[in-house]
């Protein structure tokens, strides 16, 4: 084996990663959960005012506010709910279900889906400090918009992450779709 000092410092992240999974699971999800969803609405933001600056209008600072609401929703909830929907998928449909790749897509699309992008409204509403009056304007303006484009978008992804990426691992392919995800979504709600 090649001693840890001589590998590429890619390949030594990778390591420290794959060891913090095994060793801290919830944790290491929750924290990639909650990194890369900030980073999702940092990008949605550049993306902004990259083009209001093409178009001559102001361009505004990056909004920390708005990229720790995100960072704390991916670490309190993104993570540990995407955490425990995997690990139960797993049991309640085992791949010894000659239908369950079937069943594991309706369910993720059409339980999980909707339901957490409910979730994500609400928690940013609460985030923002904004009444149930600006959450329903939220929900009846953008709510079916963005689960028609949820299901357009992860549908493919979430076939291939439910049904063949190992069960470790699909918190961070997930984060990694949800990293554009995000940016799309900071974008809606606005």
């Amino acid at each position: 084996s090649v001693p840890i000092r001589e590998t590429s410092i890619p390949f030594r992240l990778l390591q420290q990663y794959l060891f913090l999974l095994k060793k801290y699971p919830i944790l290491t999800k929750s924290v990639t959960s909650g990194i890369l969803s900030s980073l999702g609405n940092i990008l949605s933001q550049i993306l902004e005012a990259n083009k209001n600056a093409k178009n001559g209008k102001p361009v505004k600072e990056i909004d920390r506010a708005a990229a720790s609401r995100y960072a704390i929703f991916g670490l309190l909830l993104t993570g540990p709910l995407s955490h425990y929907f995997y690990q139960l998928m797993e049991v309640w449909m085992p791949t010894t279900d000659p239908y369950c790749i079937v069943k594991r897509l309706l369910l993720d699309r059409l339980v999980f889906a909707p339901g957490f992008l409910f979730i994500f409204y609400l928690v940013m509403n609460i985030l923002e400090s904004k009444g149930l009056a600006d959450l329903q304007k939220k929900l009846e303006g953008t709510y079916w918009t963005a689960l028609k484009m949820n299901w357009k978008v992860w549908t493919p992804f979430q076939f291939i992450n439910i049904n063949f990426v190992p069960v470790e691992f699909r918190v961070l392919f997930a984060n990694m779709v949800a990293l554009f995800w995000y940016a799309y979504l900071a974008s809606v709600r606005k």
